[in-house]
């Protein structure tokens, strides 16, 4: 029996595998080939959809399908296709219209399963296309006929942000659905009880790897269901404070070869499996 076999390493990718010019390290790189070679199952949970994810997968090599849509699907890139997906009612949007009567200058952009459109800009919606080199495909929300998977408001006010999270968590509709908060500028609408834990389960039940023998890595807000659905829930050093106090272990900094150090550390026992 390989060393790592019947194991699954699910990480998150900016702040986490990623360094800080989003390049993965050669220290990482080869004990990610290292971890696969001796059996283990390695892949990422992003927020990002497929269709962008590509030059991610190219560079980390998962052997796994991956988790996107923040925990809202599963895809696997060698069939090409969606192992899971969840659909955001489209009631949802009637929370759009409604923090957009409520707060000025927010932006917003709706992800389908096959592209992303901006209904609303501002400089958070332009920073984002900035960072991931996502197409400027406009179109007013109301008019999107394709399924939805999720909502993402946008704005470089923090307290823009903090107010946008307080009117939607107090709607009469907020029951109906969830909210995270996945990077600094940035709010999403997610299908009820989805989230980056929820892939965990479903991987894991798809792949045949026992649940006692998974590990999750992250280092924000959004990480946290999925530390906390890990057998081992694992924050980099550069984790929000909640993204720590959620897990098990805190390795070193995404700067630092955190994943080299977490396989290390599995293989010399200094990380262990309950």
């Amino acid at each position: 029996m390989k060393k790592f076999e019947g194991v699954l390493i699910c990480t998150d990718l900016d702040g986490t595998l990623l360094k800080n010019d989003k390049s993965i390290s050669r220290e990482n790189s080869e004990a990610i080939e290292y971890f696969k070679a001796e059996g283990g199952k390695f892949t990422f949970v992003t927020g990002r959809m497929p269709y962008f994810s590509e030059a991610a997968r190219d560079m980390v090599k998962p052997n796994a399908p991956i988790g996107c849509i923040n925990g809202g699907g599963i895809y696997d890139f060698e069939e090409g296709k969606y192992v899971c997906a969840e659909i955001l009612p489209r009631e949802a949007l009637d929370l759009v219209e409604y923090a957009l009567a409520n707060i000025k200058g927010m932006g917003v952009s709706v992800y389908t399963f096959e592209r992303i459109y901006f209904s609303a800009e501002n400089s958070a919606m332009e920073e984002f296309r900035k960072a991931t080199g996502v197409a400027n495909a406009v179109m007013p929300y109301r008019d999107i006929t394709l399924p939805i998977a999720k909502i993402v408001f946008g704005d470089e006010n923090l307290k823009s942000k903090e107010k946008l999270a307080t009117i939607l968590n107090e709607h009469p509709m907020a029951k109906d659905f969830d909210f995270v908060s996945s990077e600094r500028t940035l709010y999403e609408i997610l299908p009820k009880g989805v989230n980056k834990g929820a892939v965990l389960p479903k991987l894991s039940a798809y792949l045949g790897i026992d649940s006692s023998r998974t590990i999750a890595i992250g280092d924000y807000n959004n990480d946290i269901p999925m530390l906390k659905a890990a057998a081992l829930g694992i924050a980099v050093a550069n984790a929000c404070p909640e993204a720590k106090a959620a897990a098990d272990y805190v390795t070193v900094s995404n700067e630092e070869h955190a994943i080299a150090r977490i396989i290390s550390g599995l293989e010399n026992g200094e990380i262990k499996f309950s």
